[in-house]
């Protein structure tokens, strides 16, 4: 934690927060009208209380005693609906305005930078997205208007208890500022540890995440141990997160009980020696109203302090949230032409590129594709030949340099219209927990029959229709349901149906069976016939079938030219086809 002072309430959240009820006006007066309404009621029925017995029981009225009860039980069952509309309302508005945060948050997070989910842990993201966002709904339906109606109820009761009996409303008053000053501690301590709580949840979000997702990995390695021990310490944080938070409710409480049993002792005492005495107006109706009272006064203050604390779960959250939506991690959106089809040209120009400042992985690299060519790029791991295709499609913005498709720089064209007509298959496949027939069209307007007959030239319709339901089979979460391979295949029928101007393929087939790495040789050649086409190449026949190769070492281009004329330099190029592609010609 920082060692900034910590606010009970942070104004500038809670102000932000409230903004979003505007668009729920109605919503948002209706409960504040309850709110006021209800403070009124609680205290009118301690008050008719008063009134039956001194003028009811005391003179042994019944006909008053029977209109009184049932003048109190009018304004009960006024007081329940009025709650009910209240708790509806207020819980309504809550959800109406998570909805709109959450859906504002979300398309700001479709929009960053590859970069910064790179940085960002899955886990803490939907953290914000799922559990913060719930916290706000109790912000407004559990926190701030129930706060209101507890502090009107506290206000109303001070103003009757002064007109009933000042002299018994003294003892509240002293009590009061006593209890105000514990609330306000209690507050700001709570404050700092829910901080606490949040991001030891967010951090036990995260390692899950992580974990689950890697299982095979802390299984294959024999993991099992050092995570365990790993979860165990994270956990163990957390629970004392909660446990500091549980001591401060555990000081406050009886604190606060014992002032008010004072404040009642002291009522009950005074009050009643007053009445033995005679020495004043102090009637047992006003002893009993004010052992009510003061529950009123009291309890709505302890119970402020819970809320208080739901309230600043809800800021505390809010800071989080909107941590996310203020931060600028887009790629500059500022072109405006709009390209239905790309003839196909590209042109990398000096162009620089680092992940992480001071690290280039590109240092001045300049190549041209032609329209309709095929180009290899190979080279050795980290030589920077999946960044060129991160930044064909502008997940990354580059340092320096230019990068241009058709004679015009790619940052002149609309996002949307660059990757429209960019299609990427990726050596590490994502499918989403869905059909193939949806994992293929990914909601665009292309018909199961149109996906066939593409299917059928690509040749992969047999292997489709070979599985359970076919193209409506269920590949599950990530896809895990299908093999590399096949997974692959379906990534390349994706691209394929998209119609796409540039093709783009990481072409990993080292680790999938003969049958699926032929089908994907056959769907290769098939949708990079006459198409431009940049493929990052791990097998020999595709490097031999492109019109170029492009070797890349450590973020520079060090040859260019065909299959022979880079055997023919006997450089760099000859002595990676030595080593990695010979045996396989062999």
């Amino acid at each position: 934690m920082s060692n900034k002072k910590v606010k009970a309430l942070d104004l500038k959240v809670f102000k932000r927060l409230m903004k979003y009820s505007k668009k729920y006006r109605l919503q948002f007066i209706i409960a504040l009208v309850s709110a006021v309404l209800l403070s009124g009621l609680a205290v009118a029925r301690p008050y008719l209380l008063l009134y039956a017995i001194d003028f009811a029981i005391e003179v042994k009225d019944k006909p008053k005693l029977v209109y009184f009860i049932t003048l109190m039980f009018m304004l009960l069952l006024v007081e329940s609906f009025t709650r009910f509309s209240f708790i509806f309302i207020a819980n309504q508005l809550g959800f109406n305005i998570i909805k709109d945060i959450r859906m504002q948050l979300y398309k700001h997070m479709l929009n960053f930078r590859m970069s910064y989910f790179d940085k960002s842990s899955v886990g803490q993201l939907v953290t914000r997205v799922i559990t913060d966002i719930e916290r706000i709904a109790s912000f407004f339906g559990q926190g701030f208007f129930m706060i209101i109606v507890d502090l009107l109820t506290m206000l109303v009761a001070i103003i009757v208890m002064t007109v009933v009996n000042w002299r018994l409303a003294i003892i509240n008053l002293v009590i009061l500022p006593i209890l105000v000053y514990a609330t306000q501690l209690f507050q700001k301590a709570v404050k700092v540890s829910f901080k606490e709580v949040r991001l030891q949840a967010a951090n036990l979000n995260g390692f899950i995440q992580e974990r689950v997702t890697g299982m095979n990995i802390v299984q294959l390695f024999n993991r099992e141990k050092i995570e365990y021990k790993k979860f165990y310490d994270i956990n163990n944080k957390h629970k004392k997160a909660w446990v500091k938070t549980v001591l401060y409710y555990s000081i406050f409480f009886p604190i606060a009980e014992v002032l008010t049993s004072i404040a009642l002792g002291l009522i009950v005492w005074y009050g009643g020696f007053q009445i033995i005495a005679e020495e004043t107006q102090t009637t047992i109706g006003e002893i009993m109203f004010f052992i009510m009272i003061s529950q009123m006064l009291f309890r709505p203050l302890r119970q402020i302090a819970d809320k208080f604390n739901t309230l600043q779960m809800g800021i505390v959250a809010g800071e989080r949230v909107f941590e996310i939506i203020d931060t600028e991690s887009h790629i500059d959106a500022n072109g405006i032409i709009e390209a239905n089809h790309f003839k196909g040209t590209i042109l990398f120009e000096n162009v620089r590129f680092s992940y992480v400042n001071n690290e280039e992985v590109l240092k001045g690299i300049s190549f041209k594709v032609n329209k309709g060519e095929t180009v290899a790029i190979v080279g050795a791991t980290g030589a920077g030949k999946s960044t060129i295709i991160n930044l064909i499609n502008r997940f990354y913005d580059i340092n320096s340099g230019e990068i241009k498709i058709d004679n015009k720089n790619i940052k002149e064209y609309t996002i949307p219209t660059l990757r429209k007509n960019v299609a990427v298959v990726l050596q590490d496949v994502f499918l989403f927990s869905d059909t193939i027939y949806k994992n293929i069209v990914l909601d665009k307007k292309i018909s199961l029959d149109d996906v066939k007959v593409a299917a059928k030239e690509i040749g992969i319709h047999e292997f489709i229709t070979s599985l359970p339901n076919g193209y409506d089979y269920n590949v599950k979460e990530r896809g895990v349901m299908l093999s590399s391979g096949q997974r692959q295949l379906i990534a390349f029928l994706r691209a394929y149906v998209s119609n796409p101007s540039i093709l783009i393929l990481d072409e990993a087939t080292s680790s999938i069976d003969s049958y699926s790495e032929q089908l994907i040789q056959d769907a290769t050649d098939k949708i990079t016939q006459n198409q431009t086409s940049i493929i990052i190449a791990h097998r020999l026949t595709t490097i031999q079938k492109a019109d170029k190769i492009i070797v890349m070492d450590k973020g520079l281009i060090v040859e260019q030219g065909t299959h022979k004329e880079l055997l023919e330099k006997d450089g760099y190029y000859s002595n990676l086809y030595d080593m990695q592609f010979k045996k396989e010609a062999s």
